[in-house]
């Protein structure tokens, strides 16, 4: 049932390698991205990883021999678990394609890959207390009041007294989130090496007073910056709604601590700053012991990235699960087959990457929905989800409450549910959440022979 040991018997058969650490990455699968019109990539920017050990100036003179010039350091030999050498973002000469790039470098003996620096978005669609009301379906179980036998059943492991998951921290890579949302005020984390306001980098991680996180699109500390930030906060309720509060939404886990690690601005995000994200976040739990399970990632859109593949490993390595959502396609209707067309990030076939796809409340395969047989685990409430949100009153953002649809809100129940097992499993690997979290889905008719589980999220049992 593990469905990146599918997915990487299917890449076998097709010649595929599927290691984190081939050298010269994966061309055959960036170019199929590249030709592909709905990639997303920065113009004139690419990714370049240098082999372990290579001097800064023969780096300087590498991009130099294409008209490039080094501009960012990405994920630096210093900050990594792995053996690979520094990952640079490199700004390209006025009229240099990406592909000639690409090629221009490719028989460099100080280079590794190359690669675009690919956009994301989020996988979200707006449609439009809560709970009480009928409305929170996607937390509903057979015998919750209200019922509903296609929610995630977290009503029924509330029932037995299972709602409290605050030893856990699960990373929200995203847009920011509202974290004084009245219903996420209590289960905002805070860094707990970082001292608020006093200018320093007390913990040594490279970034100043980074207390709730850190806002990579922007480069600072402010991780939550208004109306904008709707979709991170949407994610953030599903996953940590206070519950028993009498107020609005719950999420799966009543109590938990939330992270924010934001990479997506009002022009999406990058692959840069994605793997920045990741990177943050696993070393957060590597060198300084936070309790961190998994990362949120309901986005989407760009095209293969080893340097991407790469980071997702290291999180895996310090046994931290990737939950993705599997996309929004839909072009026909009926979503897309990640199988026949990958979907990014979802597709990687790390171990520790779940990807997810949306059901609706009557238990159909949302219609947007991507789906794989091979490459998307399981389903999980997906449409008509209602959580928080930042809105506007009286000229001030308050918190809000709203129902998007998206796999970007099928993901977060899953996270929810990985930080659940763990906080009541506390010995469990991020392997055995992921196996339990597949093993208990419930077969459903509508995700049979389309998923890896052929099933629902069931969290039940937990």
């Amino acid at each position: 049932m593990g469905s990146r040991k599918v997915a990487a018997a299917v890449f076998a058969a097709f010649g595929l390698a599927v290691s984190g650490a081939s050298a010269q990455g994966r061309p055959d699968l960036v170019e199929q991205s590249l030709g592909n019109s709905a990639r997303e990539y920065v113009p004139g920017e690419m990714l370049v990883q240098f082999r372990r050990g290579v001097a800064d100036d023969d780096k300087v003179d590498a991009v130099g021999r294409i008209g490039g010039a080094l501009v960012d350091d990405v994920a630096m030999t210093s900050r990594r678990a792995d053996n690979r050498g520094d990952l640079h973002l490199v700004r390209l000469p006025l009229g240099l394609s990406i592909a000639a790039a690409m090629r221009g470098l490719q028989n460099d003996p100080t280079v590794d890959f190359a690669e675009p620096n690919w956009v994301y978005r989020h996988q979200a669609t707006a449609n439009d207390t809560y709970y009480a009301n009928g409305s929170l379906w996607g937390m509903y179980g057979d015998g919750s009041s209200p019922a509903n036998q296609f929610g995630s059943q977290a009503a029924e492991a509330w029932g037995a007294g299972k709602t409290d998951c605050s030893s856990v921290y699960v990373g929200i890579i995203d847009e920011g989130y509202m974290y004084a949302h009245p219903d996420l005020a209590a289960n905002a984390a805070t860094n707990p090496g970082e001292t608020a306001g006093n200018g320093i980098d007390d913990d040594g991680n490279g970034f100043v007073d980074d207390v709730r996180g850190w806002d990579f699109a922007g480069g600072n500390n402010s991780v939550f910056d208004g109306l904008a930030d709707d979709h991170g906060t949407h994610v953030a309720g599903t996953i940590g709604g206070v519950g028993g509060n009498g107020n609005g939404v719950a999420g799966v886990c009543w109590r938990v601590k939330l992270l924010s690690a934001k990479f997506l601005g009002s022009n999406g995000g990058t692959t840069a700053n994605a793997i920045k994200a990741l990177d943050y976040l696993t070393d957060l739990k590597t060198r300084h012991g936070l309790n961190l399970v998994a990362t949120n990632n309901s986005w989407g859109g760009g095209g293969f990235s080893q340097g991407l593949q790469d980071a997702i490993q290291r999180a895996g390595n310090a046994d931290i699960l990737f939950v993705a959502a599997a996309g929004n396609g839909g072009r026909d209707g009926a979503g897309d087959d990640n199988d026949r067309t990958a979907n990014y990030p979802s597709n990687y076939p790390n171990a520790n990457v779940i990807a997810v796809a949306a059901l609706t409340s009557s238990g159909a395969k949302a219609s947007f929905s991507n789906y794989g047989k091979t490459t998307v685990d399981l389903g999980a409430p997906g449409q008509a989800v209602w959580s928080t949100v930042p809105v506007r009153s009286k000229g001030e953002v308050v918190g809000g409450y709203a129902s998007y649809s998206g796999t970007s809100m099928a993901t977060p129940h899953v996270t929810g549910a990985a930080a659940l097992y763990k906080a009541y499993h506390p010995a469990a690997t991020a392997a055995q959440i992921k196996a339990a979290i597949l093993g208990s889905s419930v077969p459903t008719p509508s995700l049979n022979n389309i998923t890896v589980s052929g099933g629902r999220l069931n969290v039940s049992g937990f």
